[in-house]
């Protein structure tokens, strides 16, 4: 590329560069010494390898492309920390931006291509000019480290134009919107009998095999859960009873947990003092806590490998709920321990809805809100009770927090759970501080319980236990942590 001066300037490197005069760019070539980066099989590389075949098995002779993504500016010249594409990241484990894997039919099944960027020559202007260059970045893999470490035959990303020339868009499929070059690569197709779309179908079946998680998929999460847990501990632990704290204070501590013990947190905070906590996903966390109040905190550490937590508490500030405090909250319990007690493989999803919205009809009926009788409020021509329930109950959990959000609503919001799936159950009220349909001191009361529920044959099992829930025991957990003091993790 060349800069506003007309000078030209090296693939990966800034307009703003300094031109360096040849000497010492002859001087940066010479005298490094190169290192082998020790690198064997993940364990997990059967997993990958298992998934790759199932979706082989579900598009029989046709190419498929799945690529991760590059990263994204955030602000001219700096980028936000990469996350890769959760799709490329199940099928693949590999983490590096820019890659793509290419499925090619070869007769019986698939030959998997993951095309990267690997390290360069110390030799080359690249390794300490470019933005890519090890000198900024690091040491990146070569294609034989890379091959090794995830199990899949690797090539050199200059190579992905020609492999994607001679794809013909009515036998690929690309999983889009991730990667603009690569959707630009492979036009989609148009064909009459198309209705739904091939990409489509693509993204849906990635999605549906995700709703089963395998062994080693529960122990990621878990891991993420456990690591959730102790950033509830620790923000408990700087919550002052009798005076007031930022909320982004405590979004800090919880996300200080997240890096140190995961990769980061798995979506954006949300940490709700008094009315902030009625604004479903308030991120701004701008506000302040006072006694007396509630605090709804919504947060999840992601981990290593990008399985990420959900979890959300609702607690006094002070260190006990006030009568009307406990009632709405006993409500809100009585609403998710009814949706837990309901889960087991073969139910439906929806019915799940279904019973977590009736206790909450219930108690809002008993609250002499309900303009008409449950049985009224709950047809589903009408659903009036969401006005201060506002969400649905749940939704799938995985490699990402809105886990399987391509699946067909046949296999999911209207289908049935099965042994092996995991999802949330959040029920919640929420009374807006400008609703005059309420009394005055219910305006400004947000509660939400979340918990993370994995479906086996004997039922529903609460991954995240480790924090209450009872009313009683929130304000006996509050008051432990309070009393042990704040930690560093270790």
């Amino acid at each position: 590329m060349s800069d506003e001066q007309g000078k030209s300037t090296a693939a990966g490197t800034e307009s703003h560069d300094p031109d360096f005069p040849e000497k010492f760019l002859a001087f940066m070539r010479e005298g490094w010494r190169d290192s082998t980066l020790p690198v064997g099989p993940r364990p997990e590389v059967p997993n990958y390898a298992k998934r790759r075949a199932a979706l082989s098995a579900a598009f029989s002779g046709e190419t498929l492309v799945i690529p991760t993504g590059p990263e994204k500016v955030r602000a001219n010249d700096t980028n936000y920390p990469f996350r890769p594409g959760s799709d490329f990241a199940y099928l693949t484990g590999d983490h590096d931006p820019d890659s793509v894997l290419v499925l090619r039919p070869n007769g019986g099944g698939h030959d998997a291509v993951l095309y990267m960027r690997p390290r360069c020559s110390k030799e080359s202007d690249e390794f300490f000019r470019s933005r890519h260059g090890e000198l900024w970045v690091g040491r990146r893999h070569t294609l034989n480290e890379k091959s090794t470490e995830l199990g899949v035959q690797t090539a050199p990303l200059t190579e992905l134009d020609a492999a994607l020339a001679g794809c013909a868009p009515g036998r690929t499929r690309v999983l889009r919107g991730l990667d603009a070059d690569v959707d630009a690569a492979v036009l989609p197709y148009r064909g009459q009998d198309d209705t739904v779309g091939r990409d489509r179908e693509l993204a849906s079946a990635i999605a549906e095999l995700k709703l089963v998680k395998d062994e080693w998929e529960v122990a990621q999460l878990q891991d993420a859960i456990d690591a959730t847990v102790r950033g509830f501990e620790d923000v408990a632990r700087v919550l002052p009873a009798d005076r007031g704290v930022s909320e982004r204070l405590l979004e800090g501590i919880f996300a200080l947990r997240a890096r140190h013990d995961g990769n980061d947190v798995g979506y954006g905070s949300i940490v709700g003092a008094g009315e902030h906590a009625t604004i479903l996903h308030w991120v701004r966390n701008n506000g302040t806590t006072r006694p007396g109040e509630l605090l709804l905190m919504d947060m999840g550490v992601e981990g290593r490998h990008l399985y990420t937590a959900d979890v959300t508490r609702t607690v006094p500030v002070d260190g006990r709920f006030s009568p009307l405090q406990r009632q709405l909250y006993d409500i809100v319990y009585a609403s998710q321990q009814a949706g837990i007690d309901y889960i087991k493989p073969g139910v439906a999803f929806r019915d799940v809805h279904e019973t977590c919205m009736r206790v909450l009809a219930e108690g809002l009926h008993d609250l002499g809100l309900l303009p008409v009788s449950v049985d009224e409020a709950m047809d589903r021509e009408s659903t009036v009770y969401r006005r201060w329930t506002l969400h649905g109950f749940g939704h799938m959990l995985g490699i990402d927090v809105h886990d399987c959000a391509q699946a067909r609503k046949e296999t999911y919001r209207e289908g049935e759970l099965a042994e092996g799936y995991v999802l949330t159950v959040e029920p919640g009220l929420y009374f807006q501080p400008e609703d005059e349909l309420v009394p005055a001191e219910l305006r400004g009361v947000g509660i939400r319980i979340e918990d993370d529920i994995l479906v086996t044959a004997a039922g529903a099992v609460n991954m995240s236990a480790g924090l209450p829930r009872q009313a009683d025991e929130v304000e006996t957990w509050l008051a432990a942590q309070r009393e042990a003091g704040p930690r560093l993790p270790e």
